[in-house]
């Protein structure tokens, strides 16, 4: 395993085994489904939610899904964890599989130019190696979430050295004309027990534009929808299985024994620009053991696997 692979692998597992007990899931007052004048209950989601899992979606029974990894691991012993699944994504190798029918060819080329790096023994630079905001969907790869509800607006924060930051107006509409920004315009409402989220205008021109760890591009047409819910055990263990077989569970399985209520989410991804069709995959939460922990990446900036410094992002002038 890479050096810089292996020194985050011990951090996550000793940040994991030093977190305290589950903090509650505590109400907290949200609005209400544009066009409607009263629901009669608004789904909870407020807490820290883990899925600790590299490199990120659970593909979808059928249809359509993510970039997966063409590169898989053997059954064997990681770093002293229990033997791997056969066929789980070798995160050592991130070989995206550019032979995905919903890649355009200009898109499935670069990707394949990606994982020829990877197999060559290069790490090449993504937004999370080189401590920059990551863009949706990107984002959606970190493992642990803190969801903040109120009435107006729902604001996701990620543990990550960056803390990315998503605020998502509730009930509005998107801005016109929009500007693009770094997690793009994210607007939501409820219908029923779900929390539906439409995120438009993420930043394009920008260093290390990438829907995921595979290098995959994305235009201004990218269009993501995530649906939040609440779930039982029953309602989610087949994403559970489908989770095992294709993300390596890097501090085990925490899904599998939990018997209280996930958050999932539903994603789907439409880029015209990119893909030629949309594709649909999931996260599965558990409560996080613990608050989000503060990680800084820009005060250690020294690439251990490339003996050079991440190309932080740096104010060449005055913002004001």
């Amino acid at each position: 395993m890479p050096l810089q692979r292996k020194f985050l692998f011990h951090v996550i597992v000793a940040a994991s085994a030093a977190l305290p007990v589950a903090i509650a899931q505590t109400p907290a007052p949200v609005g209400v489904a544009a066009g409607t004048t009263q629901i009669a209950s608004i789904p909870d989601f407020t807490g820290t939610w883990q899925h600790p899992v590299f490199p990120w979606f659970e593909p979808p029974a059928s249809g359509p899904g993510p970039i997966t990894n063409l590169s898989r691991w053997p059954q064997r012993a990681i770093e002293g964890q229990a033997p791997s699944r056969e066929g789980v994504s070798d995160y050592d190798q991130l070989v995206g599989d550019y032979k995905n029918p919903i890649l355009q060819p200009w898109a499935a080329e670069i990707v394949k130019e990606f994982g020829a790096k990877s197999l060559a023994g290069i790490t090449f630079p993504n937004p999370s190696n080189q401590c920059w905001p990551m863009p949706m969907p990107f984002t959606l790869k970190n493992f642990v979430v803190q969801v903040l509800q109120e009435k107006d607006i729902v604001t996701l924060v990620y543990a990550n050295p960056q803390h990315d930051v998503r605020r998502i107006r509730l009930n509005a509409s998107h801005s016109k004309p929009l500007t693009p920004s770094w997690y793009g315009d994210s607007i939501g409402h409820y219908e029923s027990d779900t929390l539906v989220v439409d995120t438009v205008g993420v930043k394009t021109d920008r260093p290390y534009a990438m829907q995921d760890l595979f290098g995959t591009p994305y235009t201004d047409k990218l269009h993501i929808v995530e649906r939040y819910r609440l779930r039982d055990y029953e309602d989610v263990k087949d994403a559970i299985e489908r989770n095992k077989k294709e993300n390596w569970m890097f501090i085990g399985d925490v899904w599998s024994k939990h018997r209280g209520k996930f958050l999932q989410v539903q994603v789907t991804v439409e880029d015209d620009g990119v893909f030629t069709a949309p594709f649909t995959a999931t996260l599965t939460y558990v409560p996080n053991p613990g608050p989000l922990e503060e990680s800084i990446c820009a005060e250690n900036t020294h690439e251990y696997y490339s003996n050079k410094d991440s190309d932080v992002p740096r104010a060449d002038k005055p913002d004001f």
